[in-house]
């Protein structure tokens, strides 16, 4: 009896006997986690490797920038007045005092001159929203160029590519609503858009704007979309987008130990946590530095907005710049029929502004389907191993380029002393040629490193040691590569082109093949056939040279 009421009295003894927290802190963080399970949440995630490369910080930054977007954001909120009422400006920039405006520009003005730090967290508020979507961009070609967006990512790539969708949209309303001659003179140019749609263009104008342009309504409705509906959705795309990628774990470069079942690097928690939040802060203070040095949006040189001026050197910030691009280099072409005018010179370019964009989005199941590849996917490609996607994502770029050359037009002209209809044509004849080019070049490019690549794992790297053979030949040594060097090199996969099933079976009955299946067919030897890929070596090869037959 004894016994048993001592067994007994043991096992009810950690819950009994528990160690009194030693302090209370301590205290605090057990009543939490009881009620919580926050220990056991941070015991599973904190402790989760994450490789280490330098392009994997792009995506980092676009998240510092975004915090500091809605840090800054939230101090401009406190001053900012979205009203279109009119006012007569009485602040403390002389320049202006007198002049009837409207209250988003005067409250603009305030914060820029009499709020204390206003002006500078204007500033950084700006530069960190250019910046924001530059990371953005970069991160997402990082992530294209080296098929980091293959299965399970695919979804993943589309919470991206909307991240970037609105936040392109979520920048060009930010800087709408200080109501200046600039940013005014970009809200018309929107509405003309708006108005280009066939049927429902003036329909879609009187629901924005609430009557004629620029009516009363536009910088209200702008702001609520500009602090509450975008950047709500862009939160909720933010966390899912950052959830699966601790779900599918992080992708990483070929190498030694590294396979499509592990991640090699460090934890989260202390040391990538650590080193994440001194690269935040060094985020912040670059942008903190830009924006005290140099000046963005200088709403009080351009003035208040009024719909019969236009604003010189009218340029939108760089990222809807190529939007601009394809309106100024479209001729100015009008179909009309049955008593309606259809202006193709609008309405062309703004069918156009979202395919550029959506060719960007799609390509992952592009390639999906073409490859026909089921497969998981955690070892990085190096962009010269797949030529064909590294030609297609430099050709995006490159017409996103000169889309951007035609919507500074006028500025390239006047700077560089050039002839504006010269420009013109030539971005129109871009559009069309310089992808075609930059794609060759880049294949071509691609397949002379897959080239060289191939060379060294065959015959090792040149040494420099010039050695005389006894029949008097001259030759250099080389050395063989290491065992990591010759993994990275040969690490990646090369997927067969899809062959067409034969034209008639075995019965002498013809097959039939539908065009999809050919065309699949066909773009599946234009990816992976030959002349779009080099062979590696295969170590049958490696060990012919390498053993003496021909190596030096």
């Amino acid at each position: 009896m004894s016994a048993a009421n001592s067994a007994t009295s043991g096992a009810s003894k950690p819950a009994s006997t528990r160690e009194k927290p030693a302090n209370k802190a301590e205290a605090v963080a057990d009543w939490a986690d009881g009620r919580l399970g926050i220990y056991s949440l941070a015991k599973a995630n904190l402790r989760k490797i994450f490789p280490d490369h330098w392009s994997f910080m792009l995506g980092e930054i676009c998240l510092y920038t975004f915090i500091i977007i809605i840090l800054t954001g939230v101090y401009l909120t406190l001053f900012f007045n979205p009203s279109m009422g009119e006012v007569v400006y009485h602040g403390s920039y002389a320049p202006l005092n007198g002049i009837r405006m409207s209250e988003a520009y005067a409250s603009t003005m305030d914060i820029s001159f009499d709020v204390r730090g206003g002006l500078l967290i204007r500033q950084i508020h700006h530069w960190a929203a250019i910046v924001f979507v530059a990371a953005m961009l970069v991160h997402m070609m990082r992530v294209f160029f080296t098929g980091a967006f293959r299965k399970p990512r695919e979804v993943n790539w589309i919470f991206g590519f909307l991240l970037l969708f609105l936040g392109m949209f979520d920048g060009f309303m930010g800087y709408s609503l200080p109501d200046d001659l600039l940013s005014g003179t970009g809200i018309r140019f929107m509405e003309g858009a708006i108005l280009a749609v066939p049927l429902v263009g003036t329909y879609l104008q009187f629901f924005l704007f609430g009557g004629e342009f620029p009516g009363t309504d536009i910088i209200p409705r702008f702001f609520t979309i500009h602090i509450l509906l975008i950047p709500g959705v862009m939160v909720g795309l933010l966390v899912a987008h950052l959830i699966l990628v601790f779900y599918h774990k992080h992708t990483q470069w070929a190498g030694p130990g590294k396979t499509e079942k592990n991640v090699v690097g460090m934890p989260l928690m202390p040391v990538y946590m650590a080193k994440a939040g001194g690269f935040f802060f060094l985020v912040f203070g670059i942008i903190s530095a830009m924006a005290a040095i140099a000046t963005v949006n200088p709403i009080w040189a351009y003035g208040p907005y009024r719909p019969d001026q236009v604003s010189t050197d009218a340029q939108p910030d760089w990222y809807m710049g190529f939007s601009e691009g394809l309106i100024r280099i479209m001729p100015g072409w009008e179909i009309r029929a049955w008593g309606h005018t259809l202006n193709m010179g609008v309405f062309v370019p703004l069918m156009i502004f979202p395919l550029v964009l959506a060719v960007i989005a799609i390509y992952p199941f592009i390639e999906s389907w073409v490859s026909g590849d089921k497969r998981e996917h955690h070892i990085l490609d190096r962009p010269r191993n797949a030529p064909v996607r590294t030609g297609l994502g430099a050709a995006w770029i490159s017409l996103y380029l000169v889309l951007l050359i035609g919507g500074g037009n006028d500025l390239i002209a006047t700077h560089l002393h050039l002839s504006i209809n010269d420009i013109t044509y030539f971005v129109r004849v871009g559009f069309f040629v310089v992808p075609v080019i930059t794609f060759v070049i880049t294949k071509r490019w691609c397949l002379g490193l897959q080239r060289r690549d191939r060379d060294k794992v065959l015959h090792g790297r040149e040494t420099g040691v010039i050695k005389r053979l006894p029949h008097g030949e001259f030759v250099e040594v080389h050395a063989q590569l290491p065992q990591d060097k010759l993994h990275k090199l040969t690490a990646h996969d090369q997927p067969l082109p899809m062959e067409l099933p034969a034209e008639v079976d075995e019965n002498g009955v013809a097959a039939k093949t539908g065009i999809l299946t050919k065309t699949r067919a066909k773009l599946s030897h234009g990816f992976y056939g030959e002349g779009s890929q080099i062979a590696k070596p295969t170590a049958e090869e490696h060990h012919e040279i390498t053993s003496g037959h021909g190596h030096h």
